[in-house]
């Protein structure tokens, strides 16, 4: 293995083409994970709801699951072949299309597998080879799946959240960049302060404003940056939050009365202070005056 970082950090070109491709593969995976989770977990709570109730479970056989069967065509169940499922490439020469019988390909496939892949480059040009990047990795790639699940569902599952939140802090334990204790206090800081503004908006208006699945994913970003990053994060998630809900009232005609989901807007500020966070709480800082 330490050979092996010698190596790629010796010929630092080819491991950003590795990196990158490794996102593009890993890209691939996470859209079986945001479409195939969710219907998944709903269906496990209609089993556990029927048993809590004594009720006779539902009839319907369990969604497919996320690593055994294979990918296929929504709209006619063709089988992908190898060649059909390299990431983003296939989607280019099938020009976007079902080769079997013509039905468009979602978009949210080359996005998420060219979304993952850049993010993979850019982590392996700040950070290098090593553990760290893995790391790294890991955490981008969790993030990536729970905004793209958000953003179907309005879901944050506990199978991703709560693993991302221990892994935070075992990765601080094993000698992350984020001291173990800064770790904790950021993992309770992070849930409380979502949790206290919920229940202050929910008191004020009668209105749930958010979900508990805001307050663990706050909660595991505290865990892998710390709570000197979490003023941050809270701050560029208002404000691309806030960006991005005017922009789909001006140009979708969204109704502002119909929920938004927080998490992606939580996932890109925890993705951008795990990058540049130092850097830009220096600037905010300073603008601040202090």
């Amino acid at each position: 293995m330490a050979e092996l970082q010698v190596l790629l950090q010796a010929h630092s070109g080819l491991f950003l083409v590795l990196a990158g491709l490794l996102g593009l593969v890993l890209g691939s995976f996470l859209n079986v994970v945001i479409l195939r989770l969710p219907p998944r977990l709903e269906w496990q709570w209609q089993q556990e709801c029927a048993e809590f109730t004594s009720q006779p479970p539902p009839d319907a056989p369990p969604p497919p699951g996320l690593v055994l069967q294979p990918s296929h065509c929504p709209a006619c169940g063709h089988g992908l072949r190898p060649w059909e499922n390299i990431p983003l490439l296939s989607w280019l020469l099938l020009r976007g299309r079902c080769s079997h019988c013509g039905h468009p390909i979602h978009w949210q496939y080359p996005l998420v597998e060219a979304l993952t892949g850049l993010l993979a480059l850019v982590l392996a040009w700040k950070l290098g080879p090593g553990t760290h990047f893995l790391a790294g990795l890991t955490f981008t790639a969790t993030l990536v799946a729970l905004a793209g699940i958000d953003l179907r569902t309005q879901l944050l599952p506990d199978p991703l959240t709560l693993p991302l939140l221990w892994a935070g802090l075992l990765y601080s334990l094993l000698g992350g960049p984020v001291p173990l204790a800064d770790a904790v206090i950021g993992a309770m800081a992070g849930y409380l302060s979502l949790w206290s503004v919920y229940w202050l908006f929910k008191l004020l208006t009668g209105k749930e404003g958010m979900g508990y699945g805001d307050f663990k994913l706050l909660a595991a970003l505290g865990a892998w940056l710390g709570w000197k990053l979490l003023p941050l994060v809270i701050l560029l998630s208002a404000l691309l939050g806030l960006l991005a809900a005017v922009l789909m009232m001006v140009l979708l005609r969204h109704d502002r009365r119909q929920p938004i989901p927080f998490g992606p807007y939580l996932a890109a500020a925890g993705w951008l202070a795990l990058i540049w966070g130092e850097p830009l709480l220096d600037r905010y800082l300073r603008l601040l005056g202090i």
